[in-house]
């Protein structure tokens, strides 16, 4: 009985893939530890889920019993068109300043301010009054007005004004806290007032000691 033997060649076996314990180097960064990564030149930082993390409550929504700014100046104006200052005085803070240009010094406190409102009142016929001509509606704390006065719906001669009114949440509501008030002139300068703020100017620039009187 023979025997045949074929020759085949030799079968080489690959090597075993990497596996993790391979891939993991000398100085490679143990797991857990986390490092800053360079991207695009730009340092990127992972934060650990061990930092503290600081929670920010969300604002309370207003409250839809308070009165829009607009709203109130303009509750303001009608209450001193009606004489009613009971009205007028809920829609001023306790300490509020209200500068009437016209007048040397300003009135501070509600009790000055509608101790004001109640002689102009007094002073003036009922068919006297104000009526806005225009009025900002965006912001929720300052108010700025342009207004004129009316006898029996007819424009009244040089009563054009322009207002500005700071407001506040007090105690739940919203109250003015400071106005000023800018009438127009019963006389008006014109150019003349120019040379005046000029001469003004140049007797500061010549006396500079002056402006400590100012």
């Amino acid at each position: 009985m023979s025997t045949c033997l074929s020759l085949q060649p030799p079968i080489r076996v690959s090597p075993p893939p990497q596996t993790l314990k391979t891939l993991i180097t000398p100085n490679s960064p143990p797991f857990g530890v986390l490092h800053p990564t360079k991207k695009f030149g730009k340092t990127r930082l992972r934060v650990s889920e061990a930092d503290p993390i600081t929670a920010v409550p969300p604002s309370p929504p207003p409250s839809p019993d308070l009165s829009p700014a607009v709203d109130v100046v303009r509750g303001f104006y009608g209450g001193i068109n009606h004489r009613d200052l009971d009205s007028v005085g809920r829609l001023i803070a306790e300490r509020c300043v209200y500068e009437d240009l016209i007048f040397s010094r300003p009135f501070v406190g509600r009790k000055d301010i509608l101790t004001f409102f109640t002689k102009f009142s007094d002073s003036i016929s009922s068919d006297l009054q104000f009526v806005i001509d225009d009025i900002s509606c965006e912001d929720s704390s300052a108010i700025g007005v342009t207004w004129h006065l009316e006898w029996r719906g007819k424009p009244f001669p040089f009563s054009k004004g322009c207002s500005f009114y700071r407001l506040e949440v007090i105690d739940g509501k919203r109250q003015i806290i400071y106005g000023r008030d800018c009438v127009e002139p019963a006389t008006k300068p014109g150019d003349f007032a120019l040379v005046l703020i000029r001469a003004v100017t140049w007797l500061l620039q010549k006396f500079p000691r002056l402006a400590d009187r100012l």
